[in-house]
């Protein structure tokens, strides 16, 4: 699925338009950059809202590609007319649908609206770069200034200018400038270099300012954020992350096997962001993380194993990591027991969150009873229970808690300190190799 601001020139070519809102038909508010990029990437789903119209298109027929595209624009929120601004879709990962389903094809399908150039809408003729040497990557950093036809080396490379080098070499579209450079590396922002403005603002973690004494004076409290993010285990632009230990990369999350697993794919699920827990993340993410756990569990039923989630909430945390144990079905049902025993011993009752098991709704409700300062420890159990425990300020809580009960329920107290579980790095590439081949179609990210 993929959202833009401004709708595709062309998209409402071969669509059935005798009862779309004449706004639809207005040329304002087409964008053939956007046009470009959906041609390319063939998303099943594209939704815009730059227009302020609810349109839904007939799904279309991509070149190249099995599956249809459904193209939605949405309405204004609390738009005079009613029309609808929010639309609810519930898309199954390609990874784990049949290739009927597919290649699956509605009778109002119609032939892709990029394969000719728009004719039912004009837009106002703008330079565009050809199909080939279409830069993905960079379009969405200005997409205005492309439409005004300024690709002709006005525009920095976001490449070059972030690491020094462009795999795109002479045939970049977007200029190398070792000056912008420069500027890059004393943590001046990227939007400021190429715009002359950011419109992130205050929230903006960069400097705004070519002067090199303004910029130390900007960016130090947002440097300081940088050097605790650069020496992060987990956040993937850091030179300490186990990269090789990454199995999967989605646009909120990312998973990587545990080093120094309980068990064999034993797996965490990560925020790229650098949050200090999947709790406190931004709602939009939170439906990724739901796919990556349906297909983790996916993963793990196939292999007779269920998986049981557990997260630790403290001051001290740095980077969030939800960790997913698979376990023999024959011992799913006794997970519940034994976590309340090991409350039990350290003098304290989980509180039930979701007694009817929803596990999505469980976690709705945990958002929305956390305070951002309360330390927690919360595990999802294989039917979709989550035990929920507020830690005390003064409460000594084992950080380890959640490996070394279920070390007990696999009779493999051994394994209970991590660090007892090492791995050399050959070790792990191929434990990451082993498991990439089988979660392959799975993998929501694939």
């Amino acid at each position: 699925m993929r959202c833009t601001n401004e709708w595709p020139a062309g998209v409402v070519d071969g669509a059935d338009t005798s009862k779309v809102p004449p706004q639809v038909l207005d040329p304002q508010g087409y964008d053939p950059v956007v046009a470009e990029l959906v041609a390319e990437i063939k998303p099943r789903y594209h939704i815009a809202g730059t227009k302020g119209i609810f349109y839904a298109r007939e799904p279309y027929v991509n070149d190249s590609s099995p599956h249809v595209t459904r193209f939605i624009g949405l309405a204004n929120v609390g738009n005079k007319e009613k029309q609808k601004f929010i639309h609810a879709i519930s898309p199954t990962p390609a990874s784990t649908m049949s290739s009927a389903d597919i290649h699956a094809r509605p009778p109002n399908a119609t032939l892709s609206p990029y394969a000719a150039p728009a004719k039912s809408v004009h837009v106002e003729d703008t330079p565009k770069r050809p199909a080939e040497s279409t830069d993905l990557q960079y379009w969405r950093y200005d997409v205005k200034r492309q439409r005004q036809g300024q690709t002709d080396g006005s525009l920095l490379c976001f490449k070059y200018t972030s690491s020094g080098s462009c795999p795109r070499g002479s045939k970049c579209n977007f200029r190398h400038d070792e000056e912008a450079r420069e500027h890059c590396q004393r943590n001046v922002c990227f939007d400021f270099l190429n715009k002359g403005k950011c419109e992130r603002g205050p929230e903006c973690r960069f400097a705004h300012s070519l002067t090199e004494e303004a910029a130390a004076r900007d960016a130090k409290p947002r440097s300081e954020r940088r050097r605790v993010e650069s020496s992060c285990w987990f956040c993937l632009s850091s030179p300490d992350v186990e990269s090789h230990l990454v199995i999967s990369i989605g646009d909120g999350y990312y998973c990587a096997l545990a080093k120094g697993p309980l068990v064999p794919d034993h797996v965490l699920v990560i925020p790229v962001e650098h949050f200090p827990t999947t709790i406190a993340m931004p709602v939009e993410p939170e439906a990724e993380l739901r796919r990556y756990k349906d297909s983790l569990g996916k993963y793990f039923e196939k292999r007779g194993k269920a998986a049981v989630y557990f997260e630790w909430v403290s001051q001290q945390s740095r980077h969030a990591n939800l960790q997913a144990v698979p376990v023999p079905l024959s011992k799913a049902t006794n997970v519940k027991k034994i976590f309340h025993l090991a409350a039990q011993r350290l003098g304290f009752e989980f509180s039930v969150v979701n007694p009817d098991g929803d596990a999505n709704q469980g976690r709705e409700l945990l958002r929305s009873q956390y305070d951002g300062k309360s330390g927690l420890f919360y595990v999802e159990l294989p039917d979709g229970t989550l035990l929920l425990h507020i830690i005390d300020s003064g409460e000594k809580f084992p950080a380890q808690f959640g490996r070394e009960v279920l070390a007990g329920l696999l009779s493999m107290a051994d394994r209970a300190d991590w660090r007892n579980c090492k791995l050399s790095k050959e070790e792990e590439v191929k434990m990451v190799d082993d498991f990439k081949q089988g979660f392959r179609e799975f993998d929501p990210a694939e």
